[in-house]
């Protein structure tokens, strides 16, 4: 038995001991605590809180540490484990051994190769920032996210979360704009609390949770259709004969092989320390949802990448693939990642917190107000963050939100807010309790609000919970744009706050204008409502359709402003990620262009030509033997003259794919992608869907609908 097969059976026995399960493979602060002396451990937290610099010495001894702690465990090699801008991860994998120069060897690890990695950079996506030629990258450890040990089939590897930087500094990944993003808030915040009087706040971090939806779909059906090995998504496919009508499988009975796969996915996250909590049946048929308990956005971050990975990772060896794609499936459910954010105090206290009375929480409606007027003011590049091809084919149904960007907040604090901006009292209750009418079931307290499924910015208690991410997406630069937004909302609050005679005064005035001026971004009712898009427009809230429209406001005049104000991205990092993003959403669309033309000329359109030919003879006995041949002269005429178009939209597609490489600049070329080579990927589509359902399921070339949602 392979000491892979031995890890699964731990697995399996240590079930019922979970506290000995959980962060055993993570290099936890309750690790660093046992294992490092407790000066280096108190200044390791200093460099954590962003106190301190890292001191050389403190490297060397935390790596000896790390090292030692990782070999026990079994690793054999470390890794810089980073997020480039392709949104995936990157790992670069060197062994602890050193040769001592007599043919043996020892285990070396030093606080430089902790520290410090050198990378090749030249294959990721830099966007102008450097030169292919230009190959020297760097990686530096972001001591804030734990280290953590990774178990699969080649054995075990020490993973060191690190960020990505060019020769000349500039941010070549995700972490280090989230970073950046999290030092600012926090400092903006502070302003606020210490003009309030909180003067023993010291920082202020954003939190978040992010609820991971996905497929899972039999192994054997997937490898046979080319559409989801090349792009994640079903490029043809008419609807099941049944979807997600009777809605019986939100939240139904979970089946025992899902459920298996679930277990192994909750034990691999929980040993690496991802605190993966709730596990259930999603909307659509076999689509699920993984959610976590909330972290700091960064290490949420780097938690949401694991997620992703261990789910796909786990499903091949239960003989599944997991589907992360936003739509994998036309008709059902897609896929989002519900980005649930809010910020705390150093001391435990969540700044979104409404408490019994939010009338009389001028603290609470004071940050709301930010929040509120943050999302309004910047809502182009809150849109732009959660951009990308899988998310223009999810928005705007299904449980995905509309792609107009709205906050709900619910009566009670629209009427509370409202009652602050025309200076009376409130005069609603808080604290409600339900009356559920039997004597055997408590009284339950009501939350502030009810829940809004169609809205892309919901308050949900205590924090906002942004419904537009992908769930393909990094939460790295949706979570850097909320926090940056709200920092600056806070730095022009804290300007008036700290010169004002009269805070309590000023924070009332503040409550009372910024809720004037951006209550228009409030909307409660129905998202999904053409009676919405025509309110939004007269209110001035702007409505951007697809991710060719949306990204480039990454690197707009007012986003450029924005960052560089916070010192969060300058404009040669910004401009570089809008050019990454339209580039990647161009060569996306071309590849599906390029699978549907591969798919239509050598499974389908030969699939199709027998058809037409079995039913030709078929006609052709019938009319022999006297019998009713109508009908299948009807078919094969119909489905013959389908037949013609379907190949003539093919020939349209490919010269739209022809087309697609002479044009120069990554705007026009998205801009194109997403106007007429989609609209050809669509006919074609439409055309296929239509002979699916006429021709013998035995020569259909690739599993359909009913097979892939259905499969036992």
């Amino acid at each position: 038995m392979s000491s892979f097969e031995n890890n699964m059976d731990d697995n399996r026995r240590e079930e019922s001991s979970l506290t000995g399960i959980y962060g055993r493979n993570c290099f936890s602060n309750a690790v660093m605590r046992e294992r490092l002396p407790k000066t280096v451990y108190k200044e390791l937290l200093a460099v954590q809180a962003g106190d301190k610099e890292l001191d050389p010495d403190i490297a060397e001894v935390v790596a000896s540490a790390m090292k030692d702690w990782a070999i026990e465990h079994g690793a054999t090699h470390f890794t810089h484990w980073f997020q480039p801008l392709t949104g995936l991860t990157a790992e670069k994998h060197d062994s602890f051994i050193s040769p001592t120069g007599d043919g043996r060897i020892i285990m070396e690890f030093s606080g430089k190769e902790l520290v410090k990695g050198e990378p090749d950079a030249s294959s990721f996506p830099s966007g102008g920032l450097r030169a292919t030629f230009e190959a020297r990258g760097y990686t530096a450890w972001d001591a804030s996210s734990p280290a953590f040990l990774k178990e699969d089939a080649t054995g075990v590897t020490l993973c060191i979360p690190t960020a990505f930087i060019s020769y000349f500094g500039h941010a070549l990944d995700k972490k280090v704009p989230l970073l950046r993003s999290m030092e600012a808030v926090s400092r903006q915040a502070l302003r606020v609390l210490h003009a309030l009087g909180s003067p023993e706040v010291k920082r202020v971090v954003s939190t978040m949770g992010a609820e991971q939806e996905y497929f899972l779909i039999d192994r054997d059906l997937y490898l046979a259709r080319p559409d989801l090995i090349f792009t994640g998504r079903t490029l043809f496919g008419a609807l099941p004969v049944k979807g997600q009508e009777s809605e019986a499988h939100y939240f139904g009975a979970i089946r025992e092989k899902v459920l298996a796969f679930m277990r192994d996915i909750n034990l691999d996250l929980w040993k690496m320390g991802v605190s993966a909590k709730t596990q259930h049946n999603e909307a659509a048929p076999a689509q699920f949802e993984l959610a976590p308990i909330f972290a700091s956005s960064n290490v949420a971050c780097d938690a949401n990448q694991l997620v992703m990975e261990t789910l796909r990772k786990v499903a091949e060896r239960h003989g599944m693939m997991a589907l992360l794609h936003e739509k994998p499936f036309r008709g059902v459910n897609g896929s989002g990642k519900h980005n649930n954010w809010s910020l705390s105090t150093d001391s435990g206290a969540n700044l979104l917190e409404p408490g019994e009375n939010p009338e009389s929480n001028a603290r609470f409606l004071l940050f709301l107000c930010a929040v509120i007027e943050a999302v309004d003011r910047y809502a182009l590049i809150l849109r732009a963050s959660a951009a990308n091809s899988g998310n223009d084919h999810r928005l705007g149904g299904h449980e995905a939100p509309p792609a107009i960007i709205s906050v709900f907040l619910g009566d009670q604090l629209v009427g509370i807010l409202d009652a602050v901006a025309e200076g009376r009292p409130w005069d609603g209750k808080s604290g409600h309790k339900l009356e559920l009418g039997a004597a055997s079931l408590p009284k339950l307290p009501r939350d502030l609000s009810d829940r809004n499924r169609t809205s892309p910015f919901a308050f949900t208690g205590n924090k906002f919970e942004f419904r537009m991410v992908g769930s393909s997406q990094s939460i790295a630069t949706p979570n850097m744009v909320l926090n940056t937004a709200a920092a600056q909302v806070f730095s022009e609050f804290a300007d008036r706050l700290e010169s004002a005679t009269d805070v309590h005064a000023e924070l009332q005035a503040i409550v009372r204008q910024s809720w004037q001026a951006h209550k228009r971004v409030c909307f409660s009712g129905n998202g999904y409502s053409p009676d919405w898009v025509i309110e939004a427009a007269r209110r001035g809230l702007p409505n951007i359709a697809n991710a060719a429209q949306a990204l480039p406001h990454l690197a707009s005049p007012d986003a450029i402003k924005l960052f560089e104000t916070h010192k969060v991205l300058s404009r040669a990092e910004a401009e570089s990620r809008a050019e990454i993003y339209l580039d990647k959403y161009a060569k996306q669309i071309a590849v599906e262009a390029q699978v549907m033309v591969d798919m239509a000329r050598r499974l389908i359109f030969p699939a199709v030509t027998e058809a037409v030919r079995q039913l030709c003879d078929a006609t052709e006995s019938f009319a022999k033997l006297k019998l009713d041949s109508g009908p299948l002269s009807e078919n094969a005429h119909a489905l013959s003259a389908i037949l013609s178009q379907f190949h003539r939209e093919c020939a349209t597609l490919e010269s739209e794919l022809s087309a697609l490489d002479a044009i120069p600049t990554a705007v026009e070329r998205a801009s194109r992608a997403r106007g007429s080579l989609f609209e050809s990927m669509e006919k074609l589509r439409g055309f296929s869907d239509k002979m699916e359902r006429m021709v013998d399921r035995e020569l259909w070339p690739f599993p359909t609908y009913d097979e892939l949602l259905f499969a036992p």
